[in-house]
């Protein structure tokens, strides 16, 4: 995961680059300001990679098996998670969402629908698995 904090890191140099030439041959602030904020996040994203790779190879005393230049892909078998194979919520939290984006256009009473919607079906994702037919 090391490599893929540096790709980011790469992307958030050649951001800079690209941002410093199209303010000095534009002078536009819009292109400029959407660049900064695309330094921003590849940096944030590079930072946050790059953090928790560190914070693993503490936990496991030794490098992850993909920073391994002597790894196989074997190494990297055994449980990842838990996936839902059938779950409901995303659907109805995507609507959720989709009446929030809906209400700006249509009316505020929307929008406070839509979010009242959007914490409800959030609760139900999160915690789906803890209650009913499917708790454990």
């Amino acid at each position: 995961m090391r490599v893929q904090a540096f790709m980011f890191y790469g992307c958030a140099v050649f951001f800079l680059a690209t941002d410093v030439v199209y303010w000095l041959w534009s002078g536009d602030w819009t292109g400029t300001t959407a660049l900064a904020l695309a330094i921003g996040l590849a940096g944030l994203i590079g930072f946050y990679i790059h953090f928790t790779v560190r914070r693993l190879e503490r936990a496991n005393a030794g490098p992850l098996y993909e920073d391994d230049p002597q790894g196989d892909i074997a190494d990297a078998a055994g449980e990842l998670g838990f996936f839902s194979p059938h779950s409901w919520w995303p659907l109805f939290l995507g609507l959720s969402a989709a009446a929030v984006a809906l209400g700006v256009v249509f009316g505020w009473w929307l929008v406070i629908l839509g979010a009242c919607a959007a914490i409800l079906t959030s609760i139900g994702l999160v915690f789906e698995y803890y209650r009913g037919h499917f708790a454990h």
